[in-house]
């Protein structure tokens, strides 16, 4: 298989699918590295595919807006807070899509999260415990962006309210 067939299978597999496929799981059903996977991707995305970058791996960007809302939060917490507050988040209907902090070298920076449960979140935060990298609002003594979607606008603000309440919510 040459490499613009292994990117068109890589395609036709995330067009298949809802859930992140890793990385390391593409290279092995390729049997390629994964350095290769991420330069296939980037491939992929100039040529127009739309990836999104996921901690728990590819997927493809289905994104219609399908009658859902998105905000942005403007939150701060310690370390110790990050489950509590994703949960309090997806608990009350939420998708946390991102997180982004304004550093003061590199301005924004931005990661994509995509967790809408409370097993996705805990997979998050085992993958930080593991010590595999630290969070993004590490860098901003907890001052971070969340866009959040959701279905209606009652959700978000049912989440706005329980941030608020919970004092996570920066106004």
């Amino acid at each position: 298989m040459n490499s613009q067939e292994r990117r068109n299978s890589i395609a036709d597999i995330l067009s298949k699918t809802l859930e992140p496929i890793s990385g390391s799981e593409l290279a092995k059903r390729f049997n390629v590295t994964r350095q290769i996977i991420v330069q296939d991707v980037a491939i992929l995305r100039a040529e127009g595919v739309k990836i999104i970058s996921t901690p728990q791996g590819y997927i493809k960007d289905f994104s219609t807006n399908g009658g859902f809302i998105k905000k942005v939060f403007a939150v701060r917490h310690d370390y110790d807070r990050t489950e509590e507050e994703l949960n309090l988040i997806v608990d009350n209907g939420g998708k946390v899509l991102d997180v982004i902090v304004e550093h003061p070298f590199y301005g924004e920076i931005k990661g994509l999260l995509m967790v809408s449960s409370r097993y996705e979140v805990k997979q998050f935060m085992r993958y930080i415990e593991n010590g595999k990298t630290t969070l993004l609002s590490s860098l901003t003594e907890g001052v971070h962006l969340h866009t959040v979607e959701a279905k209606d606008l009652e959700t978000l603000e049912r989440i706005q309210k329980a941030l608020k309440e919970k004092g996570f919510l920066i106004e």
